[in-house]
Order: structure tokens, then C-alpha cells, then sequence
């Protein structure tokens, strides 16, 4: 019989409760599960409060799981901090670092934009890039998603890093344009760093600029007008067998005078756009075009 009225300890015992609800309270049980409570609106300012560029906030404060989730951001991106990873994993992570406090990027949708962010935030913090990969992803569309890992001797460094990278992926955002028929891809960098090196074999220091399209075929003319549109040397080029996760993308990565790469990527997007509208549908941009 179920006791009514108000519910202590033995209420919740005594209480009949469908399935889900019942796994709930078993996992609440276990003194050594932690479980996060996880704020999925967007927090509204409190009065006097400062905006910050976080989009959904979580806390988690188990002592057993150091974990921290700095904040998610558009493109299904998140980013975490880890205050003192395992040290049998790091070593299977194969990752050749000395660093216990690792940063966390991942996303669903986009590479160039979170990985231009990311070289950003560690050229502004004492932390550094540990590894780059390109997940098959988009949601099953034609391109990447991406699971980017820093590292640092201090948390406060990483901690930095991660939310200055969340924040800059959000304006990077502006220069990915995603149709039901394909999308395109593009970012400028005045000054590449590690992660634009690591990735796409980019000039440290010099200007880079990165163009991605699909279908492929669309990928490939933007590159061939990019490379007649201005002086620019070739920093790398993918397709869907080379360098990709087998994503149906044509990529170019170039360096060279800021001037004359910002020119080739903006003429490779003009022909891009005018090739995917061609296609029958305009495409959507989760954010504000930037370049």
C-alpha cells in the first residue's frame, strides 16, 4: 500500500514507482555515484549579473570526479576540464604529455572553426595542444565533427582556455553554411599557431586560410578558384580518401600574405555559395558572417 502525505526516507522505500524512477533512486543510492544536474535552458542573468558567453551551465561537485563542464556553445560543442586525469589512461591515450589537467573540445558539427578557436585560446594561455581528430559526424550529413585535447600545468590556464575557445567558436560559427544539399566551410587566421599546425600543416605565423566543401565536387572548384584568385602557397589538401575521416569534402588549407589569403578564401566562398544554392535549397548559418 502506498503511504500518502508527507515522504521521509521510508515513504521513498515504501514508494511504488514506474521503472525509470526506481533506477533513479537505485543510482542515488550508490555512495559512490555522482550525477550531475544538468541546466538545459539558458540561465537568464540574475539582477546585477554580468551576460556570459556560456549557453547552457552544469555543475558537478562529486570530490571523487574532478570533472568540470565549462560551458556548450552552437554546433553541439562542448568543452571540459579534467583536474587530474588517470594516470593509466593517459598513458593509453598515447598522447606523449606530462600534463595531468587536460581541456576537452568536442563537437558534432564543424572542424575549422572550433580548431581556429582553439589555436586562438592556446596562443593566449600557457596550455597546449595534444591531439587533433576528425570524428565522421555532421549528424550524418557530408563532413566532420571534431575531439580536440589541451593540456596544462595549472587548471586556471586550461580552465581559460576552454571557455575563451567556446566563446570564439560562436563568432567562427558565421562562416559555416549548412544546406539540406551539402555545406561550406571557412575560416581566416592572421597568425596561425599549434593547432592550425597540427591540423592542417599551417605556417606557424603566418596567415592561413581554410575552405571545406560539400558534395566534394564543390570542394574542388573552390579550391581551383582560390588558388587562381591570389599568391598563396598550399598548406594541405583533403578529400574524401585523403586526410578525412571519409567525408564527402574537398578541403584547402593556405598560407601565405594575410591580404592575399583573406582574397582567395573570399572568392572560394562566393563561387561555393552560388554552386550549393544552385543546388535547390539556401543555406542556414548558425551564426553572423565574419570575413
Amino acid at each position: 500500500m502506498v503511504r500518502r502525505g508527507a515522504r521521509g526516507e521510508n515513504d521513498l522505500r515504501n514508494y511504488e514507482c514506474p521503472p525509470l524512477a526506481r533506477l533513479f533512486k537505485a543510482l542515488v543510492r550508490l555512495n559512490n555515484i555522482s550525477y550531475i544536474i544538468t541546466n538545459t535552458q539558458t540561465r537568464p542573468p540574475a539582477a546585477g549579473e554580468r551576460r556570459t558567453h556560456y549557453d547552457r551551465y552544469t555543475q558537478h561537485q562529486h570530490p571523487l570526479h574532478p570533472h568540470r563542464i565549462r560551458g556548450t556553445t552552437v554546433l553541439d560543442t562542448i568543452g571540459l576540464v579534467i583536474s587530474g586525469i588517470d594516470d593509466t589512461l593517459l598513458s593509453t591515450m598515447n598522447i606523449s604529455t606530462k600534463y595531468h589537467t587536460l581541456g576537452l573540445f568536442s563537437s558534432r558539427t564543424g572542424a575549422a572553426g572550433q580548431i581556429t578557436a582553439i589555436d586562438d585560446a592556446v596562443k593566449a594561455t600557457n596550455t597546449e595542444v595534444l591531439s587533433i581528430e576528425f570524428p565522421r559526424d555532421t549528424k550524418g550529413w557530408g563532413g566532420h565533427g571534431n575531439y580536440i585535447v589541451i593540456g596544462g600545468n595549472d587548471v586556471s590556464d586550461v580552465r581559460h582556455a576552454i571557455e575563451l575557445a567556446l566563446e570564439l567558436t560562436k563568432k567562427n560559427a558565421g562562416e559555416l553554411y549548412i544546406s539540406d544539399s551539402g555545406h561550406l566551410e571557412f575560416t581566416f587566421s592572421a597568425s596561425a599557431g599549434a593547432a592550425l599546425q597540427k591540423a592542417f600543416h599551417a605556417v606557424p605565423g603566418q596567415a592561413f586560410g581554410f575552405m571545406a566543401g560539400s558534395p566534394a565536387a564543390i570542394g574542388l572548384v573552390m579550391a581551383d578558384t582560390a588558388m587562381k584568385a591570389s599568391a598563396v602557397n598550399i598548406a594541405c589538401y583533403m578529400t574524401p580518401s585523403i586526410g578525412t575521416s571519409h567525408s564527402n569534402e574537398v578541403i584547402l588549407g593556405i598560407s601565405g600574405d594575410a591580404s592575399a589569403v583573406k582574397a582567395a578564401v573570399l572568392e572560394a566562398r562566393q563561387v561555393g555559395l552560388e554552386l550549393l544554392i544552385g543546388m535547390g535549397s539556401y543555406p542556414e548559418i548558425p551564426g553572423t558572417p565574419y570575413l
